[in-house]
C-alpha cells in the first residue's frame, strides 16, 4: 500500500482574505486553524501535529509571519510530532510531509497551515520588487545564487519564470493571447468567489494592453498580495468515524525532483522541477489525467500553470498553448476545470495552500456560484514553480 493513501483531509479552513486587512498574522493564523479544526468535527485537544511552509521569516515582509511555535502556544496543543521548514518540495510539500507522518503513526491529526501578509507589509504603496535573498538596493550584498543573476538584471522571480516562458514561447510557438486565457479565465472564477481580491471583469484587450512586467509576462501575468491564512487538517484514514463528514482521500503525492535545483540552470527552460513532480504523482496511481475532473495549479505566474497543464500530462509537451485557445477547456464548464476560485492572480496569493483549500472545497461539492455543475470525483491540487513543485491527487468518497 502507497503510504500516503493512509492518509485523509478531514477539514478545511481559511480566514478573511484581503489585499490589505492590516490584522496580525498570527491572528490570521489562528482564525484559519480553529476554522479547519471544527470543519473536521474536531477541538483542538485532537491535533497532535504540525506542519506548515516555510516556517516563521521575517524578511521579506509579512512572506511568513506564523511559525510552528505561535501556533502551538496559540491553540496550546500537545503535538506529537510537527515540521516547518523551507526546503520542502513547494508549498504543498508540508502537507505531503504532513501525509507521510500519518502513515508512520507518529500523529493523527496534523494541522497544516500557510500565512500570508504581503500586501498589509507593503503599506499603501505599489506592489515592491522582492528578491528570493530577500533585499535589494543600497547596501545589501548578495550571497548564494542571487550573486549570479542580480548582475543581470534579474532580481525577481518574475524576471526568472519569464525566461522559461520565454523559451516555451521560441520552441513552440505559444503566443501571448494563448497564455492570456489562464489570467482570463481566473478573473471570470474570481468574480463568483466572494473572498477574491479582484472581481471585476478582463478582456482580452485589457490584458494585451497592460505594462509589460518581464517579457513575454504582463501585469496581469502576475499573482496579487495579499494577507489572509490556509489551513488543512491531515489525519490517520482510520479515524473517519470520529469525523464531521466523509473525508477526502489522497490518491497519490509527487514530490521528486530529478533536474537539478536551479532556477536559471535547470536541465529543460520550457519546463521547470514540476515536471517531476507530476511523473512521480502519475507513477503511484492506476488513475489517469483523464479520471481528473478539477485541477487547481499553482499560477503565481500564468506561465506556471501553463507548465503545470503539460507536467500532468493534460496536453503534450509544448502543446499548452493551443490547448488553451480560446479558454473554454478551462472554464468552470468546460472539460477541466482550471483554478476554480480565481487563482493567486485573481483571487490573492496565498502560496499554494488555496490550491489544496479549492480542491477540497470542489469535491466536497461547497463551491456555492463556482462549484462545478458536475460533482467532482478526483482532483490536482499542485504548488510550486521554478525549482520546487509538489502536488496531491485527491479523491472523494
Amino acid at each position: 500500500m502507497r503510504g500516503e493513501t493512509k492518509a485523509i483531509i478531514s477539514g478545511i479552513g481559511q480566514s478573511d482574505i484581503g489585499r490589505r486587512l492590516f490584522r496580525s498574522g498570527h491572528e490570521l493564523t489562528v482564525d484559519a486553524c480553529l476554522d479547519a479544526i471544527a470543519d473536521a468535527g474536531l477541538t483542538p485537544a485532537d491535533i497532535d501535529g504540525i506542519a506548515t511552509y516555510p516556517g516563521a521569516m521575517g524578511t521579506p515582509g509579512g512572506f511568513s509571519p506564523s511559525g510552528v511555535p505561535d501556533v502551538q502556544e496559540a491553540l496550546r496543543l500537545r503535538l506529537n510530532w510537527y515540521n516547518g521548514a523551507a526546503e520542502n518540495p513547494g508549498q504543498l510539500g508540508s502537507v505531503v510531509t504532513a501525509c507521510a507522518a500519518v502513515a508512520a503513526g507518529y500523529a493523527r491529526h496534523v494541522l497544516c497551515f500557510r500565512t500570508v501578509t504581503e500586501g498589509s507589509a507593503q503599506g499603501t504603496k505599489g506592489r515592491s520588487i522582492v528578491t528570493a535573498g530577500g533585499g535589494g538596493g543600497g547596501g545589501h550584498r548578495a550571497d548564494g545564487f542571487m550573486q549570479w543573476l542580480l548582475p543581470y538584471g534579474a532580481p525577481s522571480a518574475a524576471n526568472w519564470i519569464a525566461m522559461y516562458a520565454q523559451r516555451h514561447f521560441y520552441e513552440y510557438g505559444t503566443t501571448r493571447e494563448q497564455l492570456g486565457q489562464i489570467a482570463l479565465n481566473c478573473r471570470a472564477n474570481a468574480a463568483r468567489n466572494p473572498k477574491a481580491v479582484y472581481r471585476g471583469p478582463l478582456t482580452m484587450d485589457d490584458y494585451l494592453g497592460a505594462r509589460m512586467i518581464s517579457s513575454p509576462l504582463c501585469l496581469y501575468d502576475c499573482d496579487v498580495p495579499c494577507d489572509g491564512s490556509t489551513a488543512v487538517i491531515v489525519s490517520a484514514a482510520d479515524t473517519t468515524p470520529d469525523l464531521r463528514k466523509s473525508p477526502i482521500h489522497v490518491l497519490a503525492v509527487g514530490s521528486a525532483l530529478h533536474g537539478r535545483n536551479s532556477w536559471d540552470q535547470f536541465d529543460d527552460l520550457t519546463t521547470m522541477a514540476l515536471r517531476d513532480a507530476a511523473t512521480m504523482m502519475w507513477c503511484r496511481t492506476d488513475l489517469k489525467p483523464s479520471d481528473v475532473d478539477a485541477v487547481e495549479v499553482y499560477d503565481g505566474f500564468s506561465f506556471i500553470a501553463l507548465a503545470w497543464l503539460e507536467a500532468l500530462q493534460f496536453c503534450a509537451k509544448g502543446e499548452g498553448g493551443p490547448f488553451l485557445e480560446g479558454g473554454k477547456r478551462i472554464a468552470l464548464d468546460g472539460e477541466l476545470p482550471l483554478n476554480t476560485n480565481g487563482g493567486q492572480l485573481s483571487a490573492g496569493r496565498l502560496h499554494g495552500y488555496a490550491f489544496l483549500h479549492e480542491a477540497c472545497t470542489q469535491l466536497w461539492g461547497e463551491g456555492g456560484d463556482r462549484q462545478i455543475t458536475r460533482q467532482p470525483e478526483v482532483a490536482v491540487a499542485a504548488a510550486g514553480g521554478g525549482n520546487l513543485a509538489g502536488c496531491l491527487l485527491l479523491g472523494r468518497s
